[in-house]
């Protein structure tokens, strides 16, 4: 039987031999009882691996669409008949249904990232390398923390364990210039759950809230399902344009060091002008310093936190970044005037986050394997970067340009003026070619780019994304 498959060499062979199996069973081109050919026959016509078809026929019977008879080959089966439509049921009514409606219509564009497998060559932004974890240390540690696991009392501060918070307090301290003691650490389920205790602390329905943008959609959306009303500040190449800030302003969120999404730090004229204007009006700042582990160039830019004289910026640090998303552990450092509200505010969430990691942590962090993860992370991302400059610089400088950043593990490049060009469409048609891209409209609609991170792409890989691309364009 000769089957009408077309193979791309560029894209995964085995996928594109399932997928069109599969169409030709469902269409019924591929009648009930059809034998199919023999794998190795089937590979040598279309230049496979034998296992390669094997795979896919262990997958199609797996999928109840063909059958194995001994001796005889393989043959399509019966589809299943369709099941009888049951009449749609009414859902119960909720005296909440407008708030209901409210969280599921909130602006969550990240969350459509999570369940898209990645390409080979993929840029998704604040993404770290799995393969720069350092699991032999991290091994090491966490078997030492569960051993002691149950010599302690059952339950913790909902500031976390004292040795993390003592380690915490002195690495941001050294790396970041922040001033505080481990009882202004407060250790958090990642970043994420800092800002959201926050936000509750902070802002009530109908209460303005400053952030820039463009800027980093969850933390909107969490301010946005509080009920606060968002004023949006533009960021230029300073930072946060300091004379935009709206009066009467709850908080101000803000990324000084590495602007999400342009990746641009907020020079100092503009970190004063901040403060000065936060002390006037009697409002908090949220410094959210996710990723500025990773300098690159000029010297360390002195944390907002550091500068700050009146216990006005509250400090959140992640190590997603630096380690792993999976272990969920971020912190923030509290002005003393809200400590004993944000600790309320996380008992009442989860009383307090998981023991085991957070012992591993601190022992982690005590030995000094921390610092020794940081510096082989940054010189391999120093690579990184270099090979990503070079390729905008060359092979795709007639189309775009990165926009500056001196820290972090992402850059925003926008396509030059007076090209007719359209990141999301570059974006599908780089999927083809096994090159994950994410267009800068998802985070700035008033920006025609992309937002390149190059955590999980080597040098090499990111040579041949870059020379994928430049096809692409031209």
């Amino acid at each position: 039987m000769d089957l009408h498959i077309v193979i791309d060499p560029a894209q995964p062979r085995g996928e594109q031999l399932l997928r069109q199996l599969r169409g030709l069973i469902r269409s019924g081109r591929l009648a009930t009882g059809a034998q199919l050919p023999p794998t190795r026959l089937l590979a040598e016509q279309l230049g496979l691996a034998r296992q390669t078809v094997a795979e896919a026929y262990e997958r199609l019977t797996l999928e109840q669409l063909i059958e194995a008879r001994r001796g005889r080959g393989s043959f399509v089966r019966a589809l299943p008949a369709a099941e009888p439509e049951t009449p749609p049921v009414a859902p119960p009514r909720f005296a909440s249904a407008a708030r209901i409606a409210a969280f599921e219509q909130l602006p969550v564009p990240l969350l459509r990232f999570v369940d898209n497998p990645l390409a080979r060559f993929d840029f998704v932004g604040g993404s770290p390398d799995p393969a720069l974890f350092p699991h032999e240390d991290w091994r090491r540690h966490l078997h030492a923390a569960q051993r002691q696991l149950g010599q302690g009392s059952a339950h913790a501060s909902p500031g976390g364990l004292p040795a993390l918070r003592e380690a915490i307090a002195e690495h941001v301290a050294y790396a970041r210039g922040v001033r505080c003691s481990p009882a202004d650490v407060i250790v958090t389920q990642g970043a994420q759950q800092a800002f959201d205790l926050l936000v509750r602390v902070l802002v009530g329905p109908g209460e303005v809230a400053a952030v820039e943008s463009p800027g980093y959609p969850p933390v909107q959306a969490l301010l946005q399902a509080q009920g606060a009303r968002i004023a949006p500040v533009p960021v230029d190449d300073e930072g946060l344009v300091t004379d935009a800030l709206p009066a009467g302003a709850r908080l101000v969120y803000t990324t000084p060091a590495h602007q999400f999404p342009l990746g641009v730090a907020m020079s100092a004229a503009r970190r004063r002008a901040l403060l000065a204007w936060a002390s006037r009006e009697g409002t908090v700042i949220i410094e959210d310093d996710y990723d500025s582990e990773f300098r690159f160039e000029g010297q360390p830019r002195d944390s907002l936190q550091g500068l700050d004289g009146e216990g006005r910026v509250a400090f959140v640090g992640s190590f997603s970044k630096t380690l792993a998303p999976s272990l969920r552990l971020g912190y923030v450092i509290a002005p003393p005037a809200l400590r004993e509200a944000l600790l309320n505010a996380r008992h009442l969430t989860d009383v307090h986050g998981p023991l085991l990691l957070q012992s591993a942590l601190a022992r982690f962090m005590q030995e000094g394997a921390y610092r020794r993860h940081l510096r082989r992370c940054m010189a391999e991302y120093a690579r990184r970067r270099e090979r990503l400059m070079a390729g905008f610089a060359g092979p795709l400088a007639p189309w775009l340009r990165l926009l500056p950043a001196e820290a972090g593990f992402h850059q925003a490049a926008l396509f030059k003026p007076g090209l007719a060009m359209d990141a999301p469409q570059l974006a599908a048609l780089a999927r083809r070619v096994d090159v994950g891209l994410y267009p800068l409209q998802v985070f700035a609609p008033e920006h025609n780019g992309l937002l390149m991170g190059f955590g999980r792409v080597t040098p090499e890989g990111i040579d041949a994304a870059i020379a994928r691309m430049a096809d692409l364009l031209s």
